[in-house]
């Protein structure tokens, strides 16, 4: 079988129809430190007994979540997935299903993505979501294009409590939109007056609730202030069982959401795939990403789904498009609807008291070691602890006797000093009261 079908004349062909001189050419906007030069450090070809033992091998170098006391955070959070929903998206019909480009003859498909959608919308505590995208980080930037179109107005200003990630995937997005970004500088407790940085060239502010460092706040202010102004309020929320307990951003005054699914029905796997939510106010529809999938009758009162909404230049027109991220991630999409659902209203409140729980108990533990703050104010499951020297290295300690501490801030925010003793704890309904104890006894341990 030829993996490689094209000729070397047919490659030269198809550049003189393009009109570039190389391959390379084609890849001109992406800046060279992002690009790899020369082959992959992989072995030659092997046979499959031989791919198994190296695969198995490279696996065994990996400390999997669930065998050691875990309390890593971040953004993606350790949650109990329950075995049926993995039974379930396994189905053949679920596993094979794709974007519905013919949705009148993919009414289970649509039928999955409707009841996704209803129950983002009674999460965020706003009007109308989508049928998903690709993670937080994206949806966090389709929101501030999204702002950017509806305003006209060019510049976003971000939260210091965003999400570093997130905030970087908006500065991406922003060099090819026209968008400014303004940012505020990160740090743990620190009351914020983004009100005053809003004028008449914002488009929208964005926030995170819980912010990056596990800080709970109320935006209901901010909302009114951008309301006053006509800028629009973005809402990011990284840890969705926060809602189960936490104040809706939509009761907050919320003209867009954009969140990170991965917590309901998919586990870490090592970094993804995510699952990116995004809900906004009904007047915003026509701007929002992605497709909605709707509810109607047939001529005959028969209940069914349709593709209520698609940006048709997605497919054809894609300059004019609202958004060209056109997958929905239905697969982790499904599993989010089949784990909330099996919780319902009652199950996600109680997961997410669970979870505060936790939290709280290990923050009482910590703050009981001589040198160790507690920076965060308000949280929900993860909070940000001051130690008395550099994190990383207490970090690496711990993990080398086999406890996932935390993350060190320095990770994500190198070359600041007066961050390198700060390190993220989080703490799920997945971490016992011995895990816990192992953590305040290594820590303290290692802090002598």
């Amino acid at each position: 079988m030829r993996y490689l079908p094209l000729t070397d004349a047919d490659r030269r062909d198809m550049l003189a129809a393009i009109g570039v001189e190389s391959i390379d050419a084609l890849f001109a906007d992406v800046p060279a430190a992002a690009r790899r030069d020369g082959l992959v450090e992989l072995p030659l070809a092997m046979g499959e007994i031989e791919v198994e033992r190296r695969f198995a091998a490279l696996a065994a170098k990996n400390v999997a979540a669930g065998s050691v006391p875990f309390f890593l955070g971040g953004g993606a959070y350790r949650h109990h997935v329950p075995a049926a929903v993995d039974h379930l998206i396994q189905r053949g019909e679920f596993l094979t299903s794709y974007t519905p480009y013919q949705p009148e003859i993919a009414q289970g498909t649509l039928q999955a993505l409707f009841e996704f959608q209803t129950q983002v919308a009674l999460l965020t505590g706003m009007d109308v979501a989508n049928a998903s995208l690709y993670d937080g980080a994206t949806a966090c930037a389709e929101a501030a294009a999204m702002a950017h179109r509806i305003t006209r107005r060019g510049k976003a200003v971000l939260s210091g409590g965003l999400h570093p990630h997130y905030r970087e995937v908006c500065e991406t997005y922003a060099q090819f939109s026209g968008l400014v970004v303004a940012a505020e500088a990160p740090m743990p407790g620190n009351a914020e007056d983004l009100a005053r940085l809003i004028d008449r060239d914002t488009a929208c502010v964005v926030v995170q609730n819980p912010d990056f460092f596990g800080e709970l706040r109320d935006y209901s202010a901010l909302g009114e202030a951008c309301r006053a102004a006509g800028a629009l309020l973005v809402m990011i929320v990284a840890e969705i069982v926060s809602l189960g307990l936490v104040k809706p951003p939509g009761e907050m005054g919320a003209d867009i959401v954009a969140a990170e699914g991965q917590s309901l029905g998919n586990a870490l796997n090592f970094g993804g795939p995510h699952l990116g939510l995004f809900a906004a106010r009904d007047r915003h529809v026509r701007q929002m990403p992605g497709r909605l999938a709707g509810q109607t009758v047939d001529a005959d009162g028969r209940r069914g789904w349709v593709l209520t909404l698609s940006t048709r230049e997605q497919h054809i027109r894609r300059e004019k498009a609202t958004s060209n991220i056109c997958t929905n991630s239905g697969l982790c999409a499904l599993a989010f609807t089949i784990h909330l659902s099996l919780l319902g209203e009652t199950g996600l409140a109680r997961l997410a008291r669970l979870n505060h729980e936790a939290a709280v108990a290990t923050a009482d533990l910590l703050a009981a070691i001589p040198g160790v703050e507690i920076v965060t104010g308000g949280f929900f499951n993860e909070f940000t602890v001051r130690l008395p020297g550099p994190a990383a290295p207490i970090v690496d300690r711990l993990a080398e006797r086999g406890i996932l501490a935390g993350i060190p801030v320095s990770r994500l925010y190198p070359g600041r000093a007066d961050i390198a003793g700060l390190m993220l704890v989080a703490a799920t309904e997945t971490v016992t009261d011995d895990d816990i104890e192992r953590l305040a006894a290594g820590l303290a341990e290692a802090l002598r």
